[in-house]
């Protein structure tokens, strides 16, 4: 009986070891694969953080270009409009450069 028992107490003992060992395995597998799941996750946080920066070069190289394009076209525009010829201001209401008066579709002209 007292055989038995030691008998029975060991191999609880085994089965109770073997069981802490497999638990120890799988933490470890666990841990492992976590491990895999973080740094693939900083991997692909990082790639993400790449584009969007250089998307913000891409939008900002266009903001300056455009600004630039802009620029270019109001430096033109006033290159032109001080070489376009001034109105005639002895035109409808004017005599001698001031105003005479209003003009209105009835041609009436006030002194």
């Amino acid at each position: 009986e007292r055989k038995e028992r030691e008998r029975k107490l060991s191999k609880e003992m085994a089965e109770t070891a073997t069981r802490e060992l497999e638990k120890m395995r799988l933490q470890e597998k666990a841990e492992v694969k976590y491990k895999e799941w973080l740094k693939k996750k900083r991997t692909e946080e990082a790639e993400k953080k790449k584009k969007e920066k250089e998307k913000e070069k891409e939008r900002e190289a266009e903001l300056q270009e455009k600004k630039e394009r802009s620029e270019k076209i109001f430096k033109e525009w006033l290159h032109n409009a001080r070489n376009k010829p001034r109105p005639v201001l002895n035109g409808y209401g004017f005599s001698h450069g001031k105003s005479t008066g209003l003009y209105c579709c009835y041609t009436y002209v006030v002194t």
